[in-house]
């Protein structure tokens, strides 16, 4: 993994989706900002600058960033869920130990130790995006519902205060 924390094929990315949310008609920008959200690695925070250089409403900007990336987190929650309780269950019925969790798995896992729920969905999207972390600590026996408030408060801040970098980088340029 680079050190660096956005490669150029990032800022490619970014910009490829402002300019596919400006390309749809303006009573459907919000739909750009909110796929744009619910990708990995864009986030709200992405997408809420995203939808700020569109053009699209503050509010609108906000709201559809949060819900879309709020949509994947919860798809990536419930499936590591559902993996969790098979996994479970496959134990208790005599099944393998398991693998050696990868370098970031244990990075990941060790923050989950140390700050829990709330401190790794409050700082972990500096590291991984909300998806991968909420995912993770639902697989490490978090509880759900824990994951998905603390995720959501997180998302929703990450999204207002990339929405005030954006309005003050927007305000430079004017």
């Amino acid at each position: 993994m680079s050190n660096t924390l956005y490669t150029p094929e990032d800022v490619i990315m970014q910009e490829a989706l402002t300019e596919f949310t400006q390309s749809l008609p303006v009573w459907l920008q919000w739909a750009g900002v909110m796929l744009a959200a619910a990708i990995p690695f864009v986030e709200s925070y992405f997408g809420t600058l995203i939808g700020i250089v569109a053009g699209v409403p503050l509010p609108i900007t906000l709201l559809a960033a949060v819900i879309g990336n709020a949509a994947s987190m919860l798809a990536f929650v419930f499936a590591a869920s559902a993996a969790r309780a098979k996994v479970l269950a496959r134990r208790s019925g005599g099944g393998a130990e398991h693998a050696e969790p990868s370098p970031r798995r244990a990075r990941v896992k060790r923050m989950f130790d140390r700050f829990g729920v709330p401190g790794v969905s409050l700082l972990g999207q500096a590291v991984l995006p909300s998806q991968i972390t909420s995912g993770m600590m639902v697989s490490f026996g978090a509880s759900r519902n824990a994951v998905i408030f603390w995720q959501i408060i997180s998302i929703i801040l990450w999204a207002i205060i990339f929405a005030l970098i954006g309005l003050g980088g927007l305000a430079l340029f004017r």
